[in-house]
């Protein structure tokens, strides 16, 4: 599990990914962490399907490799299990979650 310390560290770890499984309405509501991609729970297989060049176009980043370090966030801590089951389950191995995920983070934040 992630702690808001070390997600509030991502920006000065570019090999780490903060991916948000939340919708892109709930984003544009509330706002998103810093260096978070957006990838919406419904749309995380499939992203997770997608070659290099395909996903880079559509996320504005590298794919991630199968062991490259990733963290999933959402609004409760919800999503974020379900996000770890479908990474895991296509053989991505360096997966935590951040259960905090967005409440906490705007709490501490003091947004």
């Amino acid at each position: 599990m992630a702690t808001y310390e070390q997600v509030k560290d991502v920006p000065n770890h570019p090999d780490v990914y903060l991916i948000d499984v939340r919708r892109r309405e709930e984003l544009q509501q509330t706002g998103f962490i810093p260096a978070s991609i957006n990838i919406p729970l419904d749309e995380l297989d499939k992203a997770l399907n997608l070659d290099g060049n395909a996903f880079k176009n559509k996320y504005k980043r590298s794919k991630p490799e199968k062991q490259s370090r990733i963290i999933f966030t959402c609004r409760s801590g919800n999503r974020v299990l379900e996000a770890e089951k479908i990474a895991k389950s296509q053989g991505y191995s360096n997966v935590v979650i951040y259960k905090g995920s967005w409440n906490e983070w705007a709490q501490k934040e003091g947004l």
